[in-house]
Protein backbone atom coordinates (compact mmCIF):
# COMPACT_ATOMS: atom_id res chain seq x y z
CA UNK A 1 0.00 0.00 0.00
CA UNK A 2 1.48 3.29 -0.91
CA UNK A 3 2.45 6.04 1.61
CA UNK A 4 1.15 9.40 1.85
CA UNK A 5 3.65 12.66 2.06
CA UNK A 6 2.76 12.60 5.81
CA UNK A 7 3.77 9.16 6.59
CA UNK A 8 6.80 9.58 4.71
CA UNK A 9 8.60 13.02 5.77
CA UNK A 10 10.21 13.29 9.18
CA UNK A 11 7.71 14.46 11.81
CA UNK A 12 9.80 16.60 13.12
CA UNK A 13 10.16 18.77 9.69
CA UNK A 14 6.00 18.45 9.35
CA UNK A 15 5.76 20.15 12.31
CA UNK A 16 7.87 23.33 11.91
CA UNK A 17 7.13 26.20 10.27
CA UNK A 18 8.89 27.16 7.05
CA UNK A 19 11.35 30.13 7.02
CA UNK A 20 9.30 33.03 6.13
CA UNK A 21 10.23 35.79 4.18
CA UNK A 22 7.92 38.65 4.27
CA UNK A 23 6.50 39.97 1.19
CA UNK A 24 8.15 43.69 0.47
CA UNK A 25 6.12 45.01 -2.50
CA UNK A 26 5.08 48.38 -2.06
CA UNK A 27 7.30 48.99 1.68
CA UNK A 28 10.47 50.95 2.07
CA UNK A 29 11.97 47.41 2.90
CA UNK A 30 14.78 47.36 5.87
CA UNK A 31 14.05 43.96 7.02
CA UNK A 32 16.41 41.61 5.78
CA UNK A 33 19.91 43.73 6.36
CA UNK A 34 20.24 44.67 2.60
CA UNK A 35 22.98 47.30 0.86
CA UNK A 36 19.76 49.99 -0.31
CA UNK A 37 21.92 50.80 -3.51
CA UNK A 38 21.86 49.78 -6.88
CA UNK A 39 25.15 49.96 -9.02
CA UNK A 40 25.54 53.20 -10.62
CA UNK A 41 23.87 53.13 -14.23
CA UNK A 42 27.38 53.20 -15.97
CA UNK A 43 28.17 49.97 -14.05
CA UNK A 44 25.24 48.30 -14.60
CA UNK A 45 25.22 48.74 -18.68
CA UNK A 46 29.22 47.19 -18.28
CA UNK A 47 28.05 44.61 -15.90
CA UNK A 48 25.29 43.74 -18.35
CA UNK A 49 27.90 43.21 -21.58
CA UNK A 50 30.33 41.01 -19.05
CA UNK A 51 27.08 38.78 -18.75
CA UNK A 52 26.23 38.54 -21.76
CA UNK A 53 29.20 36.93 -22.46
CA UNK A 54 29.54 34.17 -20.30
CA UNK A 55 28.59 30.71 -21.77
CA UNK A 56 25.18 29.93 -19.91
CA UNK A 57 25.36 26.58 -21.64
CA UNK A 58 28.26 25.68 -20.35
CA UNK A 59 28.39 24.39 -16.32
CA UNK A 60 30.38 26.50 -14.39
CA UNK A 61 33.87 26.10 -13.11
CA UNK A 62 33.79 24.44 -9.93
CA UNK A 63 36.83 25.61 -8.38
CA UNK A 64 35.18 29.18 -9.06
CA UNK A 65 36.36 30.44 -11.97
CA UNK A 66 39.83 31.88 -10.78
CA UNK A 67 37.57 34.06 -7.81
CA UNK A 68 38.91 32.32 -5.07
CA UNK A 69 42.84 34.54 -5.68
CA UNK A 70 40.46 37.46 -6.07
CA UNK A 71 38.69 36.86 -3.17
CA UNK A 72 42.12 36.72 -0.97
CA UNK A 73 44.10 39.65 -2.24
CA UNK A 74 40.85 42.05 -1.70
CA UNK A 75 40.04 40.90 1.51
CA UNK A 76 43.02 39.63 3.17
CA UNK A 77 42.65 36.12 3.09
CA UNK A 78 46.21 34.98 4.77
CA UNK A 79 48.30 32.52 2.02
CA UNK A 80 48.25 29.69 4.60
CA UNK A 81 44.27 29.71 4.29
CA UNK A 82 42.12 27.26 2.14
CA UNK A 83 38.99 28.91 0.57
CA UNK A 84 36.02 27.41 -0.12
CA UNK A 85 33.18 28.88 -2.04
CA UNK A 86 29.38 28.59 -1.52
CA UNK A 87 25.70 29.04 -2.34
CA UNK A 88 25.65 31.97 -0.13
CA UNK A 89 27.18 31.57 3.33
CA UNK A 90 23.86 29.20 4.10
CA UNK A 91 25.16 26.61 2.02
CA UNK A 92 28.48 26.78 3.86
CA UNK A 93 27.20 26.81 6.79
CA UNK A 94 24.74 24.00 6.18
CA UNK A 95 28.42 21.94 4.30
CA UNK A 96 29.82 22.45 7.70
CA UNK A 97 26.95 20.50 9.83
CA UNK A 98 26.53 17.88 7.23
CA UNK A 99 30.16 16.89 7.23
CA UNK A 100 30.45 16.69 11.18
CA UNK A 101 27.11 15.02 11.42
CA UNK A 102 28.61 11.93 13.19
CA UNK A 103 26.61 9.96 15.78
CA UNK A 104 26.51 11.86 18.81
CA UNK A 105 27.77 14.99 17.56
CA UNK A 106 26.20 18.34 18.96
CA UNK A 107 26.55 21.79 17.29
CA UNK A 108 26.73 25.08 19.54
CA UNK A 109 26.00 28.42 19.29
CA UNK A 110 24.77 31.57 21.48
CA UNK A 111 21.69 32.67 21.51
CA UNK A 112 19.92 34.88 20.25
CA UNK A 113 21.67 34.63 17.01
CA UNK A 114 21.23 33.51 13.55
CA UNK A 115 18.30 31.08 13.48
CA UNK A 116 20.37 28.94 10.82
CA UNK A 117 22.69 27.18 13.28
CA UNK A 118 19.87 25.85 14.94
CA UNK A 119 18.12 24.61 11.82
CA UNK A 120 21.00 22.90 10.41
CA UNK A 121 21.45 21.01 13.26
CA UNK A 122 17.77 19.90 13.12
CA UNK A 123 18.23 19.17 9.78
CA UNK A 124 21.39 17.20 10.15
CA UNK A 125 19.47 15.16 13.07
CA UNK A 126 22.68 16.28 15.40
CA UNK A 127 22.58 17.63 18.95
CA UNK A 128 22.17 21.21 19.27
CA UNK A 129 23.05 23.37 22.20
CA UNK A 130 22.38 27.28 22.54
CA UNK A 131 24.32 29.16 25.46
CA UNK A 132 22.10 31.95 26.37
CA UNK A 133 23.42 35.33 25.82
CA UNK A 134 23.38 38.03 28.95
CA UNK A 135 20.60 40.06 29.41
CA UNK A 136 22.20 43.18 27.49
CA UNK A 137 23.11 41.08 24.45
CA UNK A 138 26.77 40.33 25.62
CA UNK A 139 28.51 37.23 26.04
CA UNK A 140 29.12 34.97 28.98
CA UNK A 141 32.08 33.74 29.04
CA UNK A 142 32.39 31.60 31.92
CA UNK A 143 28.84 30.09 30.80
CA UNK A 144 30.08 29.46 27.37
CA UNK A 145 33.43 27.77 28.53
CA UNK A 146 31.53 25.76 30.48
CA UNK A 147 29.26 24.69 28.14
CA UNK A 148 32.27 23.77 25.55
CA UNK A 149 34.20 22.00 28.76
CA UNK A 150 30.31 19.97 29.16
CA UNK A 151 28.99 19.13 25.55
CA UNK A 152 32.30 18.86 23.63
CA UNK A 153 30.58 20.22 20.39
CA UNK A 154 32.43 19.35 16.93
CA UNK A 155 31.00 22.80 15.92
CA UNK A 156 30.47 26.13 17.40
CA UNK A 157 28.92 28.86 15.10
CA UNK A 158 29.60 32.15 16.42
CA UNK A 159 28.70 35.37 14.49
CA UNK A 160 30.97 38.50 14.84
CA UNK A 161 29.13 40.98 15.02
CA UNK A 162 26.22 39.01 16.00
CA UNK A 163 22.86 38.76 14.16
CA UNK A 164 20.47 39.80 15.23
CA UNK A 165 21.33 41.61 17.95
CA UNK A 166 24.33 43.79 16.25
CA UNK A 167 26.82 44.04 19.46
CA UNK A 168 30.20 42.89 18.64
CA UNK A 169 31.69 40.46 21.16
CA UNK A 170 34.47 41.24 22.96
CA UNK A 171 37.73 39.94 20.48
CA UNK A 172 39.49 38.33 23.53
CA UNK A 173 36.37 36.18 24.52
CA UNK A 174 35.78 35.30 21.15
CA UNK A 175 39.76 33.82 21.30
CA UNK A 176 39.55 32.13 24.65
CA UNK A 177 36.23 30.13 23.26
CA UNK A 178 38.59 29.34 20.19
CA UNK A 179 41.15 27.91 23.15
CA UNK A 180 38.97 26.34 24.89
CA UNK A 181 36.97 24.52 21.92
CA UNK A 182 38.14 21.07 21.17
CA UNK A 183 35.92 21.32 17.87
CA UNK A 184 35.65 23.57 14.87
CA UNK A 185 34.79 26.95 15.72
CA UNK A 186 32.93 29.07 12.96
CA UNK A 187 33.57 32.69 13.16
CA UNK A 188 30.40 34.05 11.29
CA UNK A 189 31.60 37.69 9.77
CA UNK A 190 29.04 38.59 7.50
CA UNK A 191 28.63 41.99 8.76
CA UNK A 192 32.68 42.42 8.64
CA UNK A 193 31.98 45.50 6.21
CA UNK A 194 30.25 47.26 9.05
CA UNK A 195 32.74 46.14 12.00
CA UNK A 196 35.85 47.69 13.88
CA UNK A 197 37.36 43.86 14.17
CA UNK A 198 37.92 40.62 12.01
CA UNK A 199 39.69 37.23 12.68
CA UNK A 200 40.29 36.62 9.07
CA UNK A 201 44.17 37.30 9.71
CA UNK A 202 44.02 33.98 11.62
CA UNK A 203 42.55 31.35 9.16
CA UNK A 204 44.85 29.19 7.98
CA UNK A 205 46.80 29.62 10.95
CA UNK A 206 44.69 28.35 14.12
CA UNK A 207 43.73 25.09 13.18
CA UNK A 208 40.32 24.71 14.98
CA UNK A 209 39.26 28.19 13.16
CA UNK A 210 36.85 28.59 10.07
CA UNK A 211 36.06 32.50 9.18
CA UNK A 212 33.09 33.06 7.17
CA UNK A 213 31.74 35.90 5.48
CA UNK A 214 29.43 36.60 2.44
CA UNK A 215 29.29 39.20 -0.38
CA UNK A 216 25.05 39.67 0.65
CA UNK A 217 25.75 42.42 2.51
CA UNK A 218 27.77 44.53 1.03
CA UNK A 219 25.49 45.05 -2.13
CA UNK A 220 25.40 41.76 -3.77
CA UNK A 221 22.43 39.71 -2.02
CA UNK A 222 21.31 38.61 -5.47
CA UNK A 223 24.28 36.66 -6.65
CA UNK A 224 24.22 34.42 -3.02
CA UNK A 225 27.77 34.15 -3.11
CA UNK A 226 29.75 33.43 0.27
CA UNK A 227 32.91 32.09 1.33
CA UNK A 228 35.26 30.09 3.78
CA UNK A 229 38.54 30.36 4.67
CA UNK A 230 40.29 27.80 6.95
CA UNK A 231 43.25 24.97 7.44
CA UNK A 232 43.18 23.75 4.29
CA UNK A 233 42.24 20.20 5.66
CA UNK A 234 39.35 21.45 6.86
CA UNK A 235 38.89 23.04 3.49
CA UNK A 236 39.59 19.55 1.99
CA UNK A 237 36.96 17.81 3.98
CA UNK A 238 34.31 20.37 3.28
CA UNK A 239 34.76 20.32 -0.30
CA UNK A 240 33.72 16.79 -0.37
CA UNK A 241 30.56 17.49 0.77
CA UNK A 242 29.69 20.34 -1.47
CA UNK A 243 27.52 19.87 -4.76
CA UNK A 244 30.30 20.18 -7.69
CA UNK A 245 28.68 23.05 -9.41
CA UNK A 246 27.48 25.13 -6.74
CA UNK A 247 28.00 28.82 -7.78
CA UNK A 248 26.43 29.48 -11.36
CA UNK A 249 28.30 31.11 -13.97
CA UNK A 250 26.58 34.37 -13.46
CA UNK A 251 27.35 34.99 -9.78
CA UNK A 252 30.79 33.86 -11.08
CA UNK A 253 31.20 36.39 -13.29
CA UNK A 254 29.24 39.26 -11.47
CA UNK A 255 31.39 38.65 -8.52
CA UNK A 256 34.54 39.06 -10.57
CA UNK A 257 33.24 42.08 -11.99
CA UNK A 258 32.68 43.82 -9.00
CA UNK A 259 35.85 42.88 -7.25
CA UNK A 260 37.23 44.66 -10.09
CA UNK A 261 35.08 47.72 -9.17
CA UNK A 262 35.46 47.04 -5.20
CA UNK A 263 35.40 51.03 -4.13
CA UNK A 264 32.15 51.31 -5.53
CA UNK A 265 30.83 48.44 -2.67
CA UNK A 266 33.21 50.36 -0.22
CA UNK A 267 31.87 53.62 -0.42
CA UNK A 268 28.38 52.31 -0.57
CA UNK A 269 29.77 51.02 2.80
CA UNK A 270 31.42 53.83 4.33
CA UNK A 271 27.71 55.61 3.75
CA UNK A 272 26.01 52.86 5.47
CA UNK A 273 28.41 53.43 8.03
CA UNK A 274 27.86 56.96 8.46
CA UNK A 275 24.10 55.81 8.47
CA UNK A 276 24.10 54.08 11.40
CA UNK A 277 25.91 56.70 13.33
CA UNK A 278 23.33 58.80 12.83
CA UNK A 279 20.21 56.61 13.29
CA UNK A 280 21.70 55.61 16.38
CA UNK A 281 22.06 58.95 17.78
CA UNK A 282 18.61 60.32 16.63
CA UNK A 283 17.06 56.54 18.04
CA UNK A 284 18.19 57.19 21.21
CA UNK A 285 16.43 60.70 21.19
CA UNK A 286 13.23 58.86 21.27
CA UNK A 287 12.43 58.22 25.74
CA UNK A 288 10.48 54.84 24.57
CA UNK A 289 13.18 53.08 22.70
CA UNK A 290 16.12 50.95 24.32
CA UNK A 291 18.78 51.39 21.28
CA UNK A 292 21.89 48.93 21.61
CA UNK A 293 25.17 49.36 19.98
CA UNK A 294 25.48 48.17 16.38
CA UNK A 295 28.95 47.31 14.10
CA UNK A 296 26.83 45.43 11.45
CA UNK A 297 24.27 47.20 9.19
CA UNK A 298 21.01 47.49 11.39
CA UNK A 299 20.23 48.24 14.54
CA UNK A 300 18.24 46.29 17.26
CA UNK A 301 15.82 48.24 19.35
CA UNK A 302 13.20 47.28 22.35
CA UNK A 303 9.98 49.54 22.74
CA UNK A 304 6.95 48.11 25.70
CA UNK A 305 4.93 47.15 22.60
CA UNK A 306 7.34 45.75 19.67
CA UNK A 307 4.34 44.36 17.79
CA UNK A 308 2.15 47.02 17.78
CA UNK A 309 4.94 49.39 16.69
CA UNK A 310 5.93 47.09 13.95
CA UNK A 311 2.36 47.16 12.95
CA UNK A 312 2.46 50.73 12.66
CA UNK A 313 5.68 50.97 11.08
CA UNK A 314 4.27 48.98 8.07
CA UNK A 315 1.00 50.62 8.27
CA UNK A 316 3.09 53.86 7.30
CA UNK A 317 5.03 51.85 4.56
CA UNK A 318 8.02 50.61 6.40
CA UNK A 319 9.04 47.09 6.75
CA UNK A 320 11.22 46.53 9.33
CA UNK A 321 11.87 42.95 11.18
CA UNK A 322 9.77 42.08 14.35
CA UNK A 323 11.97 39.52 16.75
CA UNK A 324 9.27 39.24 19.29
CA UNK A 325 8.95 35.80 20.07
CA UNK A 326 11.82 34.43 18.76
CA UNK A 327 13.73 34.16 21.97
CA UNK A 328 12.92 35.63 25.19
CA UNK A 329 15.44 37.80 25.17
CA UNK A 330 14.67 39.36 22.28
CA UNK A 331 10.78 40.11 23.74
CA UNK A 332 9.59 43.66 22.05
CA UNK A 333 12.51 43.78 19.83
CA UNK A 334 12.50 45.24 16.71
CA UNK A 335 15.42 44.90 13.98
CA UNK A 336 15.76 47.89 11.31
CA UNK A 337 18.22 48.16 8.94
CA UNK A 338 20.25 50.81 7.72
CA UNK A 339 18.29 51.98 4.42
CA UNK A 340 19.62 55.47 2.39
CA UNK A 341 19.27 58.77 3.70
CA UNK A 342 15.87 59.23 2.49
CA UNK A 343 14.70 55.61 4.13
CA UNK A 344 15.82 56.03 7.22
CA UNK A 345 14.40 59.82 7.80
CA UNK A 346 11.33 57.90 6.77
CA UNK A 347 11.74 55.88 9.81
CA UNK A 348 12.24 58.67 11.78
CA UNK A 349 9.72 60.40 10.83
CA UNK A 350 7.26 57.32 11.74
CA UNK A 351 8.84 57.48 15.20
CA UNK A 352 8.33 60.76 15.23
CA UNK A 353 4.08 60.48 15.31
CA UNK A 354 4.41 57.26 17.26
CA UNK A 355 5.59 58.90 20.12
CA UNK A 356 3.60 62.13 20.21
Amino acid sequence: MKRTAEQLIRSDILEMPAYKVADASGYIKLDAMENPFRLPEALRTELGQRLSEVAVNRYPDPAGGGLKPLLAASFGIPAEAGILLGNGSDELITLITQTLASPGARVMALEPSFVMYRLNALFARVGYIGVPLAADFSLDLPATLAALETYQPAVFFLSYPNNPTGNRFARADVEAIIEAASGLVVVDEAYTAFADDSLMALAGKVDNLLVLRTLSKIGLAGIRLGYAASTPVWIDALDKVRPPYNVNVLTQETARFMLEHRAVLDSQAATLRNERTRMAARLAAFAGLKVWPSEANFITVRVSDGPGLFAFLKQAGILVKSLHGMHPLLANCLRITIGAPDENDAVLAALTAYFD
